[in-house]
């Protein structure tokens, strides 16, 4: 399905049609009561004031009562409404985002962090806008032909007037709204890119000030927030021209009218009752203007911030996948043939219910390439990747998202409590004791007073690095996946706890009906596996236990000994 800027708008207005009507009527209705008012004070004037009969005065008072009474309530239950929609169409917005971005089959959109969650959140939110916009340039439009009718029945040269002057004066102020989404989208894009920015050196800010790049960056940043501040600068001027021009005409349009009004009541052509009706309507029209020039803003952002978010929601997804959950027994757990990704290059590996497979990478760009294969975030691989005999591509998502688990070598946490984050949103809490003293995480949860109960910041930024690595280790044992890949699992640890770590993973992960492979140059870790393949130029060059590897292969030695 494709998305488009204006597909984005028109599925907003449309999934709120209800609300959107009954609001638009009522701020319709306050319009046209606005309308009524200075009619009614011509009316005051010329049955009341001029004759000095006491029952119109009560009528009159009466009548402006009710108009204001009206007035009042509409104004306040039609935007009511407007507002409910608003809010609501943003809220499914950034669900549909979010949904989008945590995809296990991935997105090709070419976004960084910080530019999808500008998306999610500016975006979202000034794309709903287009409900307000829409909204506001009905009621308006009401306004004006209400208006227009009223002048037709006071003169028809005045009301013939208004209703060309003002179609012409609205056709003026929208010429300017392409360039205001051109300059809109330029903006938002600046923004984002920014935000993107910020995102990163924040992220990597302790490596930053480790090698004394803190300067650099913040140059960078700087740039990159001035070159934001040009964009919007850029924007806000044609806001503000364009704001300008319906000032200036709707105004000129103000004096034509209440001067030729003038000029007929001198000539005996209407009323004195009539003239005030006359200068009041063209004063008042001045209002729905400025709404039609306001809306047209609105849209023009609502359709800048849609195009970003129809590129995000219609981008391609990084991988295919199929329907079929028939996983065979008697095949491995986890294949590749001939596989060939990057510096991969015909790789063969296997890995059988039962075994712990230990992978030496003399390029760490091969186990990128490999991670990278066997998460499932590409499609672009040559060759065969099957879990349970079946191709990846054939099998439903969610069976190989609980197939094959990879656990990054950088472990993501997040805020909350040290319980909440190895459960990750899963009941089962048995086995939580002996997963964290398999992954040698005991004095982590035991440092603290609270125990698991312990609360962690953003990112889990209070905890050292092999805090945060034992932890997402012990987080991936307790989801006990068929298939466990461990990247690294111990470059943040002493050697002590690094043996404890390779002792509990093998006496979790190693029953007959679990596969663990693991990416590690670490010899306490090859040393519990059943064997260990090493690869070199993108294939596997060498295959065999650990320890005979160490005793015949020396590029074997040079890599792992230490």
């Amino acid at each position: 399905m494709e998305f488009t800027a204006g597909r984005v708008l028109r599925r907003a207005i449309g999934r709120h049609r209800a609300r959107m009507i009954a609001g638009m009527l009522v701020l319709a209705l306050h319009q046209a009561t606005e309308v009524a008012v200075p009619i009614t004070i011509g009316i005051f004037v010329d049955q009341a004031v001029s004759t000095g009969r006491l029952e119109p005065l009560l009528w009159c008072v009466l009548m402006m009562v009710a108009l204001f009474a009206v007035l009042s309530n509409a104004w306040k239950t039609g935007a009511r409404q407007v507002v409910h929609a608003i809010e609501y169409e943003t809220h499914l917005l950034r669900l549909e985002i979010a949904r989008r971005v945590l995809d296990p089959r991935g997105h090709r959109t070419g976004l960084r962090s910080g530019e999808l969650l500008q998306i999610a959140t500016s975006d979202a939110e000034k794309t709903s806008l287009v409900l307000r916009a829409v909204s506001l340039g009905f009621a308006g439009s009401a306004a004006l032909v209400v208006s227009s009718v009223a002048l037709l029945l006071v003169d028809v040269p005045l009301g013939l007037g208004v209703m060309i002057g003002v179609p012409l004066l609205v056709l003026g102020i929208q010429a300017l709204s392409p360039l205001l989404t051109r300059r809109t989208a330029s903006q938002q894009e600046a923004v984002a890119s920014t935000t993107a920015l910020a995102t990163d050196l924040v992220g990597g800010l302790r490596t930053l000030r480790g090698i004394g790049a803190q300067h650099n960056a913040a140059e960078r940043y700087r740039r990159s927030s001035q070159e934001t501040l040009k964009a919007t600068l850029r924007a806000a001027s044609t806001n503000g021209l364009q704001d300008g021009v319906t000032n200036a005409l709707s105004g000129l349009l103000l004096a034509a009218v209440a001067g030729v009004a003038g000029w007929f009541a001198l000539d005996g052509r209407i009323s004195i009752g009539e003239l005030i009706t006359v200068v009041g309507l063209a004063q008042f029209i001045a209002e729905p203007v400025g709404l039609l020039g306001y809306s047209g803003q609105v849209f023009a952002t609502s359709r800048a911030s849609a195009g970003r978010l129809a590129s995000a929601l219609g981008s391609p997804w990084a991988i295919t996948t199929g329907t079929s959950t028939s996983l065979d027994p008697a095949k491995p757990l986890l294949s590749l043939e001939g596989v060939g990704y990057k510096t991969l290059s015909s790789l063969d590996l296997s890995l059988r219910p039962g075994e712990l497979v230990g992978v030496l990478c003399y390029d760490p760009r091969d186990a990128d390439a490999l991670l990278t294969v066997v998460a499932g975030r590409t499609a672009d691989h040559t060759g065969r990747v099957l879990v349970g005999g079946t191709d990846v591509e054939e099998l439903d998502i969610d069976l190989v998202r609980r197939s094959v688990l990879v656990e990054q070598h950088d472990t993501d946490l997040f805020e909350g409590t040290l319980r909440s984050n190895l459960l990750a949103g899963s009941s089962n809490s048995s086995g939580l004791e002996r997963v964290v003293e398999a992954a040698a995480a005991t004095d982590v949860i035991e440092a603290y007073p609270d125990g698991l109960d312990h609360p962690l910041s953003d990112r889990g930024r209070t905890l050292s690095g092999g805090q945060r690595q034992r932890l997402g280790l012990a987080r991936a044992l307790l989801a006990e996946p068929p298939v466990l890949v461990l990247h690294d699992p111990s470059t943040a640890v002493d050697a002590v706890t690094e043996e404890l770590l390779a002792e509990g993973l093998a006496e979790v992960r190693g029953v007959p009906t679990l596969a663990t492979l693991v990416l590690t140059s670490s010899p306490a870790l090859l040393g519990k596996m059943h064997r260990v393949l090493v690869i070199s130029e993108g294939s596997v060059v060498a295959e065999g236990r650990h320890a005979e590897l160490a005793d015949t292969d020396t590029a074997y030695q040079e890599a792992v000994l230490r």
